[in-house]
């Protein structure tokens, strides 16, 4: 069918996708990002599967007297260290699907 639908190309190109999405997955399960708050206070990393891998919470964060100051801290740290995950997915995803948002894909 000349000049018409190619749907086994279309289908091999979608093939190829998937690999390169399930390679890049794999690739960011490694890949981490860093978020501090409370100049440093606080620092957590997660890696591309929107995982905490390490929490740091410096001593001087730690009053008896002022729980709620570092519940607010650190969750304003996981909070931030998910955003950094979830844009690192997104730029390496963006970069397979050309920018394509795929829902549900990541």
């Amino acid at each position: 069918m000349r000049g018409g639908f190619n749907m086994q190309g279309l289908m091999k190109q979608a093939q190829k996708m998937q690999e390169k999405i399930q390679k890049a997955q794999e690739e960011l399960k490694s890949k981490t990002v860093e978020a501090t708050v409370g100049g440093g206070m606080i620092k957590v990393v997660f890696n591309g599967s929107q995982e905490m891998v390490s929490i740091e919470i410096d001593k001087e964060a730690v009053d008896p007297e002022d729980v709620g100051t570092l519940q607010d801290l650190v969750l304003s740290a996981v909070n931030a260290g998910i955003k950094k995950s979830q844009e690192m997915v997104q730029s390496k995803m963006g970069d397979i699907t050309g920018g394509i948002n795929i829902p549900g894909m990541f």
